[in-house]
């Protein structure tokens, strides 16, 4: 590791890699903080999980028109986890349709569609509160519109794409882009 780092450092301070662009062995900073996930004590760091690999991160909501999408989401899941894919979504009240608690959240998101891909607690995802992911998602892209917005970001962490809520995660271009970045 220390060895990796005085490369890295090296490579910066004589211009074989540029400030801005990431070093493959760190974790980008939007990462790299406790969160808790739903209906648990424990916290997940996604530096831990997710650097380095490509990502879907997703903003849901268990009283929608699209929760339906868990399972979609779950199976995309499933099918790329193996080639590295890092399925993460994010529970959300902005739109006024997660459940009242995180209990009845857990229940839909576990219970009724089986979901094993990490979830994290309700909190922010618009605005000036928003948590550190959708903060960067969203200045590379847009913030959500609605519940279920999906964002396919690749290994260093640059968002490749978005989808809007009324695209499903067996749509094909949405499976294109997660083909892209594996």
């Amino acid at each position: 590791m220390v060895r990796l780092l005085f490369a890295a450092l090296f490579s910066l301070s004589v211009g074989g890699v540029h400030a801005d662009e990431p070093v493959s062995s760190s974790c980008p900073a939007f990462l790299d903080h406790e969160l808790r996930k739903l209906h648990s004590r424990d916290n997940v760091n996604l530096c831990n999980m997710a650097a380095g690999k490509p990502m879907l991160v997703v903003n849901t909501a268990s009283r929608c028109g699209y929760t339906g999408q868990f399972e979609g989401l779950e199976a995309l899941h499933r099918k790329y986890q193996d080639r590295g894919l890092v399925v993460v979504g994010f529970a959300s009240d902005d739109f006024r349709q997660e459940a009242d608690t995180e209990a009845e959240a857990a229940r839909v998101c576990y219970k009724n569609f089986g979901v094993t891909f990490t979830m994290i607690a309700p909190g922010p995802v618009t605005g000036s509160d928003a948590n550190p992911v959708f903060q960067h998602v969203s200045g590379q892209s847009q913030p959500p519109r609605w519940n279920f917005f999906k964002y396919v970001l690749d290994r260093d962490g640059r968002v490749v794409e978005a989808f809007p809520s009324r695209v499903e995660p067996d749509d094909p271009t949405l499976v294109r882009a997660v083909e892209s970045v594996l």
